[in-house]
């Protein structure tokens, strides 16, 4: 704990200037690294980039990026192969890695541009990052790389001690590593279908890449600008040069840039992102990257990340504000910016079209994780935020027939179940969010919850009343998300007075009722005729009606109606036994799962289903047991190293949790407005509200074991439920809990 927090302090030191009072407090190497006990890393990455910019400047320790971890950043790697523009934080799956450049002091031949290795060795030491600001020296050469970003553009700055020749490697060949290729005798599992590079003069190139992996289909254009004039290029496609040619088309294309330099040359590098064409990224580097102050760029990432995290003051120790900090930065990486500054944007249909002026269009939208808590987050704390997402859905579903499942690059991958949007939307309606159409809102989620399309066959759910096993995979657990999903739009209806609607839906919310088997005590897989699909075991993984779960983690999932899963239990008494069963039953079976981590039990942090689970203690009449569970949780699988988070951060979801779980309260139910209290960790915390004034949060105690809530008030009148809403935090006073070492 004390290297790591040396090496934050460091960071302070060597960087530009001294980040902000916020900003100083972000560790972005925390999550990039495998844990002791092997548990999944959070799969972040330590580099620059601009609060929910479309670049993510960042090192990429692997030739062809893998699975874990999906960043491209694994901190027990001691060797870096580039530096792309284009990266996910948290994932659970791999894509991007656009445009990957490399600093060397060698000269190139075809031979070694085709190889395409030009790695070099790091150590941590030599290693620092702060919000918007990343610095490496690379070993043997001395190369001092340093970077930063702005919304559409990635700045670079390498420093070449040696007099020589300084080349940079340009590399659109770069990406994941998986599926066939028969110009690699590896794997991989993209395609490049098509690439250009063209040298527009002695400092300016340009190109594209169209390539397929995890979203189906991405184009990605660059316009890159170097400080200094350069002697000699070298174009190829594969082992394929065009001589002295100044345009090279292809798949397999790099490109090596030479300079002839002194001792201590420095050369910057500007390159500017575009998804919808080249005069796009022109555009955006127009706009963002006139000037040649690499300074002025780090200076101006830190303002916009210290705005962002400013709208939260905590009092806490050193590492509590790392840990709380960083996760709120993690949060912010993601969503993406897709549009260009002159508002176009290519939507799922791969059309381009324009968004109105001061709006942005948004992708990577990681629905499955975030809706849980890291979209409640920007609900309260970015509201402005929040209507361009739902715009950004909005837009989506009426190009491609329904809301997102899980978007990148603009692109639907249809990753993971269920149709999150639709309670990211009803939250955002329900708690007045301005500039939101809410009929085209309403619209979108009705025809997103009618419209059968992959893993959502709705003419199966309305004929059967839940998922059959033998007509549709993961058939438990879709048929609890689907019936959430309907729970918000049932909610939303009555909302706006459409009542048949209401009816409905709320009725459908219900269809996870279908499943359970009061025998066995679990949600169980059926076929259509109604019967127990076997063989079932509630603790085995690999059943066909579950995903990245089992029948443990799945049966709590029905944050829409606590009641009725305890009425199905038998009551309160039997409730609470079943509930702490699942937090105390251990289980050999678990080590066979590579997507769950963090147990406490059958509970699982590392994986996102369990996540409220800790909270239904509250529901049963037991908030102590919330209170233990909470703090045991925020305490065991959150630390400020690299090894930091128990299980993939997922564009923020991890951290969103223990942001809000920090502060005393957790949006049990997504869909909706409220929150439910738990047990805060500061003594103090202030949310600085998005239209003026403060909400403060007071929890004085003597020491840290006091996690236990008396009672709670909220400008001194009890609060006399364990409910709190958004709209009396919005608007504004004190929430005072007090603390004791007993329930």
């Amino acid at each position: 704990m004390k290297k790591i927090f040396s090496l934050l302090l460091a960071t302070c030191l060597t960087s530009p200037f001294f980040a902000g009072d916020h900003t100083r407090y972000v560790n972005p190497f925390i999550g990039t690294q495998t844990d002791d006990t092997g548990a999944l890393s959070g799969s972040t990455f330590p580099g620059a980039c601009f609060p929910l910019g479309m670049v993510q400047l960042s090192p990429d320790t692997e030739p062809y990026v893998t699975w874990d971890p999906c960043s491209g950043y694994d901190y027990d790697r001691d060797r870096i192969y580039g530096f792309s523009h284009t990266h996910l934080s948290g994932t659970g799956c791999t894509d991007l890695f656009d445009v990957m450049l490399m600093p060397s002091d060698e000269e190139c031949t075809l031979e070694s541009l085709a190889k395409g290795d030009f790695s070099q060795t790091f150590t941590h030491d030599e290693e620092h990052a702060l919000p918007g600001y990343y610095q490496v020296r690379l070993n043997p050469s001395g190369i001092d790389a340093a970077f930063s970003a702005t919304p559409h553009a990635g700045i670079h700055r390498y420093s070449f001690p040696k007099k020589g020749t300084h080349t940079i490697i340009v590399d659109l060949d770069h990406s994941t590593y998986r599926g066939e290729d028969a110009y690699y005798t590896g794997k991989r599992s993209y395609q490049i279908i098509a690439a250009q590079l063209r040298i527009v003069d002695d400092h300016t190139i340009e190109g594209f890449r169209y390539i397929t992996g995890w979203a189906p289909l991405r184009r990605v254009y660059f316009h890159a600008e170097f400080s200094r004039p350069f002697n000699h290029y070298l174009l190829a496609d594969g082992n394929r040069s065009v001589g002295d040619a100044s345009l090279i088309n292809g798949r397999y294309l790099r490109a090596a840039l030479s300079f002839e330099g002194n001792d201590g040359d420095i050369v910057e590098v500007k390159v500017a992102l575009s998804a919808v064409d080249e005069a796009g990224a022109r555009a955006n580097f127009d706009a963002e990257c006139r000037s040649w102050d690499f300074d002025a760029y780090v200076k101006a990432a830190d303002e916009a990340w210290e705005q962002h995290l400013s709208r939260i003051d905590v009092e806490g120790t050193d590492d509590q504000k790392t840990i709380f900090y960083t996760g709120l930065y993690h949060t912010l990486i993601q969503p993406n910016i897709m549009s260009d500054v002159d508002g176009r944007y290519v939507g799922p249909d791969q059309q381009t079209r324009i968004m109105p002026q001061g709006r942005q269009y948004y992708s990577t939208f990681s629905l499955w994780d975030t809706f849980r808590a890291a979209h409640p987050l920007y609900n309260l704390l970015e509201p402005e935020l929040t209507s361009d997402f739902v715009y950004s859905m909005i837009l989506h579903q009426q190009a491609y027939g329904y809301l997102p499942i899980w978007t990148l690059w603009g692109q639907e991958n249809y990753c993971m179940i269920g149709n999150h949007a639709i309670p990211v939307l009803s939250r955002a309606i329900l708690t007045g969010i301005p500039r939101i159409d809410v009929e085209a809102a309403y619209r979108a989620m009705v025809e997103s919850s009618t419209t059968p399309h992959k893993n959502s066959p709705f003419d199966l759910w309305e004929k059967y009343g839940y998922m059959p096993g033998n007509l549709q995979g993961n058939s438990v657990s879709i048929t609890m998300e689907q019936s959430f999903d309907d729970a918000c739009v049932a909610a939303t209806a009555k909302y706006l007075g459409k009542e048949s609607d209401a009816a409905r839906f709320a009725s459908r919310s219900l269809f996870y009722r279908n499943l359970w088997d009061k025998k066995l005590g679990f949600f169980v897989p059926k076929d259509e005729e109604r019967k127990m699909i076997e063989p079932f075991n509630p603790l085995e993984y690999d059943n066909p009606a579950f995903i990245e779960g089992n029948a443990w983690q799945y049966m709590w999932f029905v944050p829409h109606d606590p009641e009725g899963l305890i009425e199905l239990l038998g009551g309160k008494k039997e409730f609470l036994a079943k509930l702490d069963e699942c937090f105390s039953l251990e289980s050999e079976l678990r080590d066979a799962n590579g997507n769950a981590s963090g147990f406490i039990g059958q509970y699982a942090h590392g994986n996102e289903p369990a996540h409220h689970t800790a909270y239904l203690f509250n529901y049963a009449g037991c908030p102590w047991r919330t209170q233990e569970l909470v703090n045991q949780v925020r305490t065991t699988f959150y630390n400020a190293t690299p090894c930091g988070y128990a299980g993939n951060d997922d564009c923020g979801q991890m951290s969103a949790w223990y942001i809000f779980s920090s502060l005393g309260f957790y949006p049990f139910h997504a869909g909706n407005g409220t929150f439910t209290i738990g047990t805060p960790l500061f003594r103090r915390a202030i949310i600085h509200l998005p239209h003026g004034g403060d909400f403060i949060i007071t929890a004085p105690r003597k020491n840290d074991k006091a996690i236990y809530v008396r009672n709670v008030k909220l400008n001194g009148q009890a609060l006399n439920s364990l409910t709190l809403t958004e709209q009396q935090i919005r608007e504004g006073g004190t929430l005072h809990f007090q603390m004791s070492t007993s329930h």
